[in-house]
């Protein structure tokens, strides 16, 4: 039976559904057939890294917020392989030497500050890295370091530092004795001191050394170092512990301590301990130094170097590591790249920023093959590093793994998408390269990728009105203050007009005239593109390109005092990621002019209605919200100027609940949309947005997790089909193309294009057997020319189809067939696809291109090749009749279901804006093209004929000799004077010495060949064609009208004499 089939609705109509209802009855995996795809740019910072010993093919390396990658051909190919958790925040890694098989991964970053994620606890695979299986300690928060035993792969131990942002009970040194099916904590300081580090006594797995870190980290600052930090002994595998003190260890409170020793001899051990370097910390003293060292197996220390190279920004870095065959050769991680050879007693450094000899910069992660010191990997702010030379070279490896903090897009055609990424510059990057040739083609490469000016936080922001304007701003890298520069893509160059230029660097937020927060908000009006707002714990306003700013707000966090002193603890670190008491989220909106809109990070919400003259707080109107939340995003409402959606979150003062919120009365009053959001540790909102189109339909971003609501907030489904749980810092929607543009915190830029049957779908489509939705208009792109890239780039973006996007609804009843129709203005059908049939939204593209023509197959060997083996079909092919590109114009396509047409809608297909030739001129290409297929189908047509009365021939050859006791001279004599002729006409058209590979440079291309060439030439781009195009044109149709006059000539004479000698042999003539 038929599925129901619902006619189209208009927009409007759409518009005015009771959303509430059709969210309840559309199915929850109604989307899951549309992708997402990556566009770039390159990624950043990894944070663990584990090889397998004596396999220099196999290497894992964790990303910091983009999952695990694993290559097996020595860092040449890389995969993800952990893209179907549910975290992507990698903290350790760690292979079983007895099995490498098993493979352990701890999530959650340990390199401490803001901007850093949480995990859910440990995973475990079996077979190397195909599958995973949780296995449990979710409440970890964040993960240091794994142990497996030498020999038993059932003992794991799994250094917990907690989630870090308050008082944690799960804190401290985890063991398992079956695999992971059941844990115990075996050492726990306090809940306020976690596990980082931990090492293994190479002859001896019972004997552990572990280092105990206590740590809090709130978005008003990050203090490291307390008595719960220390270094802790067992020699019964975890049983029982000892603190290690006395000799010349610190006697002082420490911080974080990194420890490493080496099968060379393990009585050596090294320990990065944090200390305050003799600085006062709080009124308190603080001891002094950075490496020590014990040569008898940790009973007694000695201070060997106070050299701050070795662990600077210690919270941020500090691993060690040892060569395997040499005591004394140590590796000291932090910004830079440290190497001794003489116990740590005087070192050399090197950073990639200054000296492109070094390995990289920003260390977190050092493996060392056991048994070959030649060999270790190291994972950096710049992805994976490794030398099989003991570092005398480098292999460095950057992957998709960006960590972009917000995403705009522009109003070009095709358009770009703009944002800043960590460890990188504020980036500019195309949606669409359009690229053809041999190698870019359907990639965006890295290097379409450029610098816009601003730093590696804060926003990218083009002027609506030209997209060759690019507003960017900063914190943290560069002069380090509130960077704010006008970019000019045309020239590369951009000024400088920060609000206040002195540099922050080092400052409390205190001593700040402006607190400018390392990611503070940069905002075009959307009334006019020439005010420009940026905030620090007030508004800043200018309308002069940045000559001058005005200030048009007072204070509007808590300027809480407290809550803005130095931040680090024992090693203070200051560049305002975690400067309190600012402004972390702005809009305007876009609906009445000077409603403006603040969001602070510790939880102030402020509006006000006459740009800026009065502020009201409505902060207490939230319900059920607690303190010191930030203030992720503030979306005002494109329907109403009273509505607006934020999201809040509290993670960082340990509380995990997502909350969101929405107000259409300009604060009075609010209400929580967070229902169907899974309010998991690693779920807390990120961003929220409204849809450009369709009111009441949301998007909201989390910690993990892309979610969808039709109902304005009431529910919310998840919306991840294809996407990795990175973090969503940002969602934007480019209304021209009507995409959805994603910015994750660790796996950079993604977008769905064409959001229209996300728009469209309502719960009558729902209900309904088949449904078309209404079409996007399409550009007919003509590629362009290529530039030169790594052949093989894990940076690479991906390009959409050159295609029109056709969306349809299938409903549950089983349907057998979907057939899309696309037919032009004049009605004549130019394309019949074929369409998918699963239930729930469907797309197809159509590529602009007609059916295909008629394919040559060549029933017989090339000529003077009776080696050549023809393939099972029978017939070797020589081509097919292209498709034609059609013209730019208005198109209806139908949705055909089960035989029956279904539902129609136009489409139009727009012509390249950057295309130089004229719709007439369009036309007029088309129509020489149009005569040059057909020329091809007449030159198709004959070759083929030919062939299969050649290859009659042959078979009835075989007959006649397989019968016939004696030669048959006469038949056999007769057949080879028809083969001849016939191949004398093929041979006009077509090369018949031919046989594959390089043997088109061998002989002369025929007709076949030379109007497949002029039909390319003539439409390789958008142009009338030349004078040239049409000469060739009527020459070469002049020699197919010759080679057809020849095939009919002997079709009436030499076929039918032959066929009378077939006949009197009693076999069936020659069909023709």
């Amino acid at each position: 039976m038929r599925p129901t089939l619902r006619a189209l609705s208009s927009l409007p109509l759409i518009l005015t559904l009771a959303v509430p209802a059709a969210a309840q009855q559309i199915p929850t995996d109604a989307l899951s057939q549309l992708s997402f795809r990556h566009i770039g740019p390159v990624g950043n910072r990894t944070t663990s890294i584990a090889g397998v010993e004596g396999d220099r093919f196999t290497y894992y390396a964790g990303a910091a917020t983009g999952g695990v990658w694993k290559t097996e051909d020595a860092g040449i190919h890389w995969k993800p392989v952990f893209d179907d958790q549910p975290v992507h925040a990698i903290g350790a890694l760690a292979v079983s030497s007895s099995d490498p098989a098993i493979v352990w991964v701890g999530t959650g970053e340990t390199s401490i500050r803001s901007n850093v994620s949480l995990g859910n606890g440990v995973w475990k695979s079996t077979d190397a890295g195909e599958t995973w299986a949780h296995m449990g300690l979710e409440g970890t928060g964040r993960i240091g370091k794994v142990l497996i035993h030498p020999s038993d792969p059932d003992i794991v131990y799994v250094a917990s530092l907690g989630h870090s942002h308050g008082p944690s009970a799960e804190r401290g040194l985890y063991r398992t004795m079956d695999g992971g099916a059941t844990w115990e904590l075996v050492l726990h300081v306090d809940e306020n001191t976690g596990a980082y580090e931990m090492l293994f006594d190479p002859t001896n797995p019972r004997k552990i050394l572990a280092t105990m870190w206590q740590i809090e980290i709130n978005q008003w600052g990050r203090e490291s170092g307390g008595p719960g930090s220390g270094m802790f002994m067992t020699r019964d595998g975890g049983d029982n512990w000892t603190r290690l003190e006395g000799s010349e260890l610190p006697t002082k409170p420490v911080g974080k301590i990194g420890v490493c020793t080496s099968p060379d001899d393990p009585r050596r051990i090294y320990a990065l301990i944090e200390t305050g370097d003799g600085v006062p910390i709080h009124g308190e003293e603080t001891d002094s130094g950075e490496l020590w060292r014990t040569d008898d197996g940790g009973t007694t220390w000695s201070l060997v170097s106070y050299h701050h190279d070795l662990a600077t920004r210690q919270a941020y870095y500090t691993r060690c590591g040892v060569a395997s065959d040499d005591k004394d050769e140590v590796y000291f991680l932090s910004s830079g790249f440290s190497h001794s050879l003489d116990g740590g007693t005087t070192h050399t450094t090197s950073n990639f920023l200054g000296d492109k000899s070094s390995p990289g910069w920003d260390f977190h992660d050092i493996w060392i093959d056991p048994s070959n010191a030649e060999r270790f990997a190291l994972a950096f702010d710049g992805g994976v590093v490794i030398t099989e030379n003991r570092g005398a070279s480098w292999y460095r490896i950057q992957l998709p793994i960006a960590q972009m903090y917000h995403v705009t897009a522009d109003n070009a055609v095709p358009y770009n998408v703009l944002g800043n990424r960590q460890d990188g510059p504020s980036f500019r990057g195309p949606s669409n390269t359009r690229t053809g040739g041999l190698w870019a083609n359907g990639i965006i490469p890295r290097g379409d990728w450029r610098a816009v000016g601003g730093g590696e936080s804060g926003f990218a922001t083009p002027d609506p009105t030209d997209p060759n304007i690019v507003w960017s701003s900063a914190s943290g890298s560069g002069a380090r203050g509130g960077i704010v520069v006008r970019h000019n893509v045309e020239t590369g160059q951009f000024r400088n007009v920060e609000v206040w230029p002195m540099s922050t660097g080092g400052w409390p937020a205190d001593g700040l005239r402006y607190r400018f927060q390392w990611t503070f908000p940069l905002l075009i009006s959307p009334h006019d593109n020439n005010t420009i707002y940026v905030t620090s714990q007030v508004v800043h306003r200018t309308r002069n390109g940045g000559q001058s700013w005005d200030v048009i707000s007072p204070d509007l966090t808590t300027n809480d005092l407290s809550k803005q002193g130095i931040s680090g603890g024992l090693t203070p670190d200051n560049i305002g990621v975690e400067y309190c008491c600012v402004i972390y989220a702005f809009d305007e909106s876009p609906v009445q002019e000077g409603v403006l809109w603040t969001g602070s990070n510790d939880g102030i919400v402020q509006v006000t209605r006459d740009d800026g003259a009065t502020w009201t707080n409505v902060t207490d109107n939230i319900p059920n919200l607690p303190a010191d939340g930030v203030v992720r995003s503030i979306d005002a409402s494109r329907w109403d100027a009273a509505k607006a959606y934020i999201t809040i979150e509290h993670h960082q003062v340990g509380d995990f609940a997502a909350r969101a919120y929405k107000t259409d009365d300009y604060g009075e009053s609010w209400t929580q949309i967070t229902n169907g959001v899974s309010n998991e540790p690693v779920d807390y909102t990120r961003y929220l947005l409204e849809d450009p189109v369709r009111p009441g339909l949301l998007y909201l971003g989390t910690e993990t997790t892309l979610y969808l609501s039709y109902d304005d907030g009431a529910s919310w489904r998840t919306f991840m089909n294809n996407m990795p749980p990175a973090p969503f810092y940002g969602i934007f929607v480019q209304e021209h193309f009507n995409d959805l543009v994603l910015g994750t915190y660790g796996r950079g830029y993604w977008i769905l294009d064409d959001l229209g049957p996300v728009q469209q779908l309502d719960a009558e489509v729902a209900a309904s057997g088949a449904h078309l939705f209404e079409t996007r208009d399409a550009y007919r792109f003509r590629p362009v020319t290529e530039p030169m890239i790594t052949l093989e780039d894990w940076a690479n973006g991906e390009n959409p189809p050159n295609a029109a996007s056709l969306n349809y609804w299938i409903g549950d009843d089983a349907t057998e067939s979907v057939k899309l129709r696309i037919e032009n203005a004049s009605g004549d059908v130019v394309r019949t696809m074929d369409g998918g049939t699963e239930p729930g939204v469907n797309r197809a593209w159509w590529d602009f291109q007609d059916e295909p023509g008629t394919q040559v197959k060549l029933w017989t060997k090339p000529l003077f090749a009776n080696w050549f083996s023809m393939p099972d079909e029978g017939f070797r092919s020589g081509g097919r009749v292209g498709g034609m590109l059609q013209p730019p114009g208005t198109y209806t396509v139908t949705l055909v279901i089960d035989g029956e047409d279904a539902a129609s809608q136009p489409l139009t297909v727009l012509k390249d804006p950057t295309s130089e030739g004229s719709l007439s001129d369009i036309r007029t290409q088309y129509t020489l093209m149009d005569e040059i297929r057909a020329d091809q189908e007449g030159a198709a047509a004959a070759v083929n004929r030919i062939e299969l009365i050649r290859k009659q021939i042959a078979d009835i050859r075989t007959v006649v000799d397989e019968t016939s006791d004696d030669t048959d001279e006469e038949f056999d004599a007769a057949s080879s004077t028809l083969e001849e002729q016939l191949i004398e006409v093929e041979s006009s058209l077509v090369q018949l010495k031919n046989t594959g590979g390089g043997d088109g440079v061998r002989w002369p291309a025929m007709l076949w060949g030379q109007l497949n060439y002029l039909r390319g030439a003539v439409g390789s781009a958008d142009f009338r064609p030349t004078d040239q195009h049409g000469e060739v044109q009527v020459i070469l149709r002049q020699q197919l009208r010759d080679a057809e006059e020849a095939l009919e000539a002997l079709l009436e004479t030499a076929v039918q004499e032959y066929n009378r000698l077939v006949l009197a042999r009693g076999l069936p003539p020659i069909i023709t």
